[in-house]
């Protein structure tokens, strides 16, 4: 069946398809979909487009929440640097600018890199550009995403996409005037690039797919392009990866899925040739995921689930690299997540910078590494996140720090110190932001589980509500609401800068983030607990957090927004379809829908530890018992015409992980399904070219979040407010 406009009888298309699965019919109607050039499709995403123009000229906030989000992001971006002899290297985004640029500083000569003057000596205002993907594509479709430079500084591997494929380019650049070196590598997806320490400039990389070469390791001399197949994967849908610690250590990774099982190698480079590394195990066949690093005292470092639900940090000498030589160094918190480490301090007086993640609040302290003893707590900035913690030569740490109201800026820990100063001397301050009262309430998901649910409201913008079960304070004001959740691959939900959430907050409205099951936000069992056939989990949690929003007072029906992408779209779609009278609408951006055909599209036959597999019967059942795509099909035959919220899927036609084709059969199922309202089409879909799953440019990042957060203040009744001068919140 094939829907032609909002509205329009369904006409019997010849090409509709069911497949029998497990004894099972399983209709498919919109298959001819998956086909994205087909004319068909075409002509389809044209009535799409036209549907959601029309709409999107109605939402009165969706120039106003443009605006806002433009004012929040008016910061310099940085990334922490990188040191190499006599050379600084980072990323900078500068306000108003569409993409990161790749920059460099030169430290002055008998300064030491990485220490506190060569920190001093970085100003933003003296940066020299090294690669600009704006300068190098002005159509704005091409992005920097990696870079790697060689141990001299004179060399880095720069890593681009174009049209959002994210299956791109890598170029070896000179630093010094940003021409390229030799021959590029094409087709490579998001690789690492770890450099040999010693003879001509080669580098490690990996393939994750069979395109252009087998899956696995590589290493590629830089002056001609010169390649050796190192070591293959060890299974078929891993993601490898490949890394040089200490200028010395090769460190081979396979992930199983992500947020489930990492299998870990190690070679020493200096006892044999670097074409043939003579790889030893670390982890192998465990089920734990585990991450490892060198620390200044020559011991290797690993951040495990191995017996550590919460993860712990345990160490071990390089040559005896197995988990039986494993010493515990940082125990597990229950509560806190351990998220992040970095080795750091000096080989005379080890260090480790632990992260923790409590409900999407991270803590960072600084242990001793040879008896695990805190030493010190670090001195956040306020309750936020902390990301990619990493060890400069001189013992110090690099992180970067966000929270709800503030963008992510870089922090440098010197030695002995408890509180990072900012990086780099100069830098643009943060536009002034708005204050937002944060708390937490916990329901009970419909196997009895209590799930918590964190709350984010603009101070001022309504009544605080009292603490769970205090029985004390004024009833909170019900005010239009967004209720997120992602739900997925042990990922924790954590409170970094969203300009687009405080947007949502500054104009009244309220924000709130499930922590269902599935997620990483209470531990590794509560991952598992929300994983493959325990997926139904994940949606009912969110399902039971909606019902008590609205039972607290906090929001009413009409009033409320499901929120989600990718996997988190997978679970806002499957609550919606579930319960359509859960909530007012939907936004579902770049979604999983057909969970009968994830596996052959994007990348989901890399995902079957996260979902589960329909070749298994069982796994089968639990896909289908929550495939949002086949809820609706199924609901289009027993209640004809039935009353879902109104959804807005976004679709990208470059997304290779997902795949555009279930934005595309989602929507088409809605709209034959769903009964219009007032006129009104069930299901818009914006749609997006030369764009895909990750990173784009600034300006159409604005637009997406500006037409997405108009589209629910529209549904849910967010009033716009007038903004004094200056002060778009107001």
């Amino acid at each position: 069946m094939r829907n032609r406009a909002p509205g329009v009888a369904l006409v019997r298309e010849p090409s509709s398809v069911v497949d029998t699965l497990h004894g099972r019919p399983v209709p498919d109607p919109y298959r001819w979909l998956e086909s994205a050039d087909d004319p068909r499709t075409l002509r389809w995403l044209e009535e799409r487009a036209r549907d959601h123009a029309r709409e999107a000229a109605g939402w009165p906030l969706r120039d106003r929440l443009a605006e806002r989000i433009r004012f929040h992001l008016d910061a310099d971006l940085w990334s922490a640097p990188v040191h190499r002899p006599g050379l600084v290297m980072a990323t900078v985004r500068p306000s108003g600018a569409e993409h990161p640029r790749l920059v460099a500083f030169d430290v002055p000569a008998g300064t030491a890199a990485g220490t506190a003057a060569a920190a001093a000596a970085v100003r933003a205002d003296r940066a020299r550009v090294v690669y600009d993907p704006a300068a190098a594509d002005p159509s704005g479709r091409t992005t920097l995403d990696a870079w790697e430079p060689d141990p001299t500084g004179r060399l880095v591997a720069v890593q681009t996409s174009t049209g959002g494929v994210e299956r791109g380019v890598l170029q070896v650049l000179r630093t010094a005037d940003g021409l390229p070196i030799g021959p590029p590598v094409r087709g490579v997806r998001y690789s690492h690039v770890a450099w040999t320490p010693q003879g001509p400039p080669a580098f490690y990389y990996v393939r994750r797919d069979d395109e252009g070469g087998t899956r696995g390791v590589w290493l590629r001399r830089a002056a001609d392009g010169t390649e050796a197949f190192v070591r293959a994967c060890s299974g078929p849908g891993t993601v490898p990866g490949v890394r040089v610690l200490g200028g010395r250590l090769l460190l081979f990774t396979e992930s199983h899925g992500t947020g489930h099982r990492t299998d870990l190698w190690l070679a020493d480079l200096e006892a044999g040739p670097p074409q043939a590394p003579d790889f030893r195990p670390v982890q192998v066949g465990v089920e734990a995921e585990t991450e490892a690093d060198l620390g200044p005292d020559g011991l290797l470092y690993l951040r495990t689930t191995l017996d550590a639900p919460w993860r712990r940090i345990c160490a071990a000498h390089p040559d005896r690299p197995g988990p039986e030589h494993w010493r515990e160094v940082v125990p597990q918190q229950e509560g806190g997540t351990l998220d992040a480490f970095a080795p750091c301090g000096t080989a005379d007086a080890p260090e480790l910078l632990v992260v923790r993640t409590r409900l999407g609040i991270d803590s960072a302290t600084v242990h001793d590494a040879r008896t695990g003893a805190p030493a010190r707590t670090v001195d956040l900035p306020g309750e936020g996140m902390v990301s990619g913690p990493a060890a400069a030569p001189d013992g110090a740490v690099y992180l970067g720090y966000a929270d709800v109201t503030a963008q992510q800026r870089v922090l440098r820990l010197a030695p002995g110190s408890a509180r990072p100063l900012p990086w780099p001397a100069g830098a643009a301050a943060p536009p002034p932001a708005p204050e937002v009262e944060r708390t937490v309430l916990w329901c009970r998901s419909a196997d009895g589980t209590r799930v918590p649910v964190t709350v984010l409201t603009a101070r001022g913008a309504a009544a605080k509500a009292p603490p769970p079960g205090s029985g004390a304070g004024r009833p909170a004001e019900p005010l239009p609401t967004l209720l997120h959740a992602y739900g997925g691959f042990g990922r924790p939900r954590r409170f970094g800068f969203s300009a687009t959430v405080l947007a949502w907050l500054a104009s009244g409205g309220r924000y709130a983030v499930a922590h269902v099951r599935g997620g990483g936000d209470i531990g590794r069992e509560w991952h598992l607990a929300g994983a493959g056939r325990g997926k139904p989990r994940a949606v009912q949690d969110l399902v039971a957090a909606a019902d008590a929003l609205v039972a607290r007072g906090l929001c009413v029906r009409s009033g409320l927004c499901l929120s989600g992408g990718s996997a988190g779209g997978l679970l806002v779609l499957a609550a919606a379809a579930a319960r359509p009278d859960l909530c007012s609408a939907v936004i579902a951006s770049a979604p999983l829908a057909d969970m009968a055909r994830f596996e052959h599209l994007g990348l989901g036959r890399m995902w079957t530890r996260e979902f589960g597999t329909v070749a298994d019967p069982d796994d089968f059942a639990a896909l289908m018992s929550y495939s949002p795509y086949h809820r609706v099909l199924e609901g289009a035959v027993r209640t004809p015409g039935l009353r879902y919220p109104s959804v807005l899927l976004t679709g990208f036609a470059g997304d290779t992980r997902t795949d555009a084709a279930h934005p595309r059969k989602m929507c088409a199922a809605l709209l034959a399904a769903a009964r219009p309202e007032d006129g009104r089409p069930p299901a818009l879909l914006r749609y997006e070219r030369d764009v895909g799953h990750g990173p784009r440019a600034v300006g159409r990042a604005v637009g997406l979040a500006a037409d997405a957060h108009a589209f629910a203040a529209h549904r849910t009744g967010l009033s716009p407010r007038r903004p004094a001068r200056g002060r778009p919140w107001s």
